[in-house]
């Protein structure tokens, strides 16, 4: 398992050779009556991006709040950049960074002072500290503010120096809650492009998200849980083939042909996958397809019987449709019980 250990300027180094900078194998956490983990799997190798995604209450940020050393798991095993987090968290604190779901800055302090102190608690040295604090703050535009009172900031201003305080020490896998809830696009791109830069650096990062769009962007891998379960993870793509494949679209350069493209399609049994079939809609044809070699059948069919083809594309499912298609409509948080689900909230809030 690799390990990492403070460099003098707040940074982490690699003193192994693992591939996975955080490790949890059956991570299970109780509130009350609420099993808001259930057996939890994961995996995350170094320098990557995993998106964490799931319906409100299934579990996303207790997940996180375990790997943070912040709630205790009732049982199972979790290592993060190679260390315990149940019995080397002191450690594991070093080497991490953590934006919640709600900014936890001192809003006495002005935007500077709190990186600043932050820094110096994660001995940062005086000009380490002074120099980080003032970088973040021109990366994500507060550079102008920085000698405000935090609460004088917006709420936007404030997400964005909270996300910069979990990233002033350089650290080595940073948790993203929900990060950008709230922001406008402007800031939520620039939020984008801080954490893919840090990725380029060799950071991890595991991101929870409800925003499909940004799971997308940023993340190389999935894992959706539900009910304090992993019920699905692969990469983007993965997930999609999984849930409905790919669907063939070709427009012919003669709309006249499209019924006859589908009917020789269909004498050659390469007209669908799974039951589903080849349908025709607005001068194109829809083909749903499994695999690269039947994409290569169909094309190379309608080519030999002389059908000239306009347009040619391939279409995935959104991950909007792969979310619903794997955990339903309803979440979780509308199966639970109201007692039940007031206990992890407060349980939650308390930690």
């Amino acid at each position: 398992m690799t390990r990492y250990d403070k460099k003098p300027d707040g940074g982490s180094v690699r003193t192994g050779t693992a591939t996975h900078a955080i490790e949890v194998r059956g991570m299970v956490k109780h509130y009350g009556d609420t099993k808001a983990l259930d057996g939890v799997d994961l995996d995350v190798r170094e320098g990557t991006v995993l998106g964490v995604l799931g319906p409100n209450g299934a579990g996303k940020t207790t997940l996180v709040r375990c790997l943070s050393t912040l709630v205790r798991p009732d049982a199972g095993t979790a290592t993060v950049a190679g260390y315990d987090v149940v019995r080397q968290p002191r450690q594991l604190r070093r080497t991490i960074g953590l934006t919640g779901q709600y900014a936890s800055v001192d809003e006495k302090l002005s935007g500077w002072e709190n990186l600043y102190m932050i820094g110096r608690l994660l001995d940062l040295s005086r000009k380490d500290a002074r120099r980080r604090s003032d970088e973040l703050l021109e990366r994500f535009s507060l550079t102008e503010a920085a000698k405000k009172p935090a609460m004088q900031y917006s709420g936007g201003m404030r997400r964005r120096l909270d996300l910069a305080a979990s990233m002033i020490g350089r650290p080595a896998v940073l948790y993203l809650d929900e990060p950008t809830t709230g922001l406008d696009p402007r800031t939520r791109n620039e939020v984008w492009a801080e954490v893919q830069r840090m990725v380029g650096e060799g950071v991890t990062v595991l991101l929870t998200t409800q925003y499909m769009e940004e799971a997308e962007q940023l993340a190389s891998e999935l894992t959706v849980i539900d009910r304090g379960r992993v019920v699905a993870e692969g990469k983007v793509d993965e997930l999609k083939a999984k849930v409905g494949g790919r669907t063939l679209q070709i427009r012919p350069s003669d709309p006249a042909q499209l019924r006859a493209m589908a009917g020789t399609l269909s004498e050659a049994g390469l007209d669908g996958v799974g039951g589903a079939q080849a349908v025709t809609d607005e001068g194109m044809l829809y083909v749903p397809i499994l695999s690269d070699e039947q994409l290569t059948a169909v094309v190379g069919l309608l080519g030999a019987r002389g059908f000239a083809i306009a347009d040619i594309g391939t279409h995935l499912p959104s991950l909007d449709e792969v979310f619903l298609a794997i955990t339903g409509e309803k979440s979780s948080e509308a199966d639970s019980a109201p007692a039940a689900q007031d206990v992890l909230e407060k349980e939650e809030v308390a930690a």
